[in-house]
């Protein structure tokens, strides 16, 4: 299968990167030079790689084309395009919505949205798909987990979700220095927070029939320690500004679209 990438950046490195990891050798890669850098260092990492400057001709030779460019710019890049009707095309350009990419396709391609986290590199991310699409899940479940959206709104929903990554660094930015301050080196209260969360992560992949309140019940004794730092966060408004947060990037999202 031939994969074309019209836009080179870090979600595009991401994806080809973990799809090399699977050793298919039957899969081959058409990368626009845009970045050149990431471009050449995907180019130099296997032969399944090509560089073209020719937008044109990626999307001529793909099976599945994904188009991986800047919002602003995507209207620019893709209206001189011409598609194939029935051709795969993975959308990965945030806010842009179905009816505006098919404007611009101007071909009756069979269209996804795709949200993959940078995780897919190592075949451990996940990635919001929609619509539904039974090769491109197969896709990305070899890349770590797939989810569909069953409706837009769904999706737009595990789209404000996937700002979550910064402020998942910043609690631990916050408790590392709070160790620091109580005496710990910042290396042993980085390995130390890295280790308890990449455990929690695995617990939660183990037991994925629990929901997060049944985990969190279970990782707090009554009246025990989790527990009461669980509830100072919640009562000190934690719980309530995650949630203000998330609506605030929905609603950024939403305006985006207009």
């Amino acid at each position: 299968m031939n994969f074309g990438f019209i836009g080179t950046g870090v979600i595009t490195e991401a994806i080809v990167t973990g799809l090399l990891k699977q050793e298919v050798a039957a899969h081959e890669f058409l990368l626009s030079e845009r970045s050149r850098a990431v471009s050449a260092r995907l180019a130099a990492a296997s032969a399944q790689v090509q560089v073209s400057a020719e937008n044109q001709e990626i999307a001529d030779q793909a099976d599945v084309l994904f188009l991986a460019v800047l919002p602003q710019v995507a209207e620019e890049v893709l209206q001189p395009l011409q598609f194939r009707a029935g051709q795969k095309v993975v959308s990965l350009i945030a806010t842009v919505t179905h009816e505006r990419l098919r404007d611009w396709i101007g071909a009756d391609v069979e269209l996804t949205r795709a949200i993959p986290l940078p995780a897919v590199a190592e075949r451990r991310g996940v990635t919001v798909l929609y619509p539904q699409d039974r090769v491109l899940s197969a896709l990305f479940a070899g890349l770590g987990t797939a989810v569909t959206a069953e409706t837009v709104e769904e999706f737009d929903a595990y789209a404000a979700a996937s700002a979550l990554m910064g402020t998942y660094f910043g609690v631990l930015e916050t408790a590392a220095g709070w160790l620091a301050a109580q005496g710990c080196s910042e290396e042993g209260a980085q390995a130390y927070l890295t280790g308890v969360f990449s455990g929690l992560a695995k617990r939660a992949e183990t037991d994925a029939g629990s929901s997060f309140s049944a985990l969190r019940e279970g990782h707090s004794t009554p009246g025990g320690l989790n527990e009461q730092l669980f509830r100072v966060f919640d009562s000190a408004g934690g719980s309530k500004a995650l949630t203000e947060g998330l609506e605030s990037v929905a609603v950024r999202l939403q305006a985006a679209k207009s």
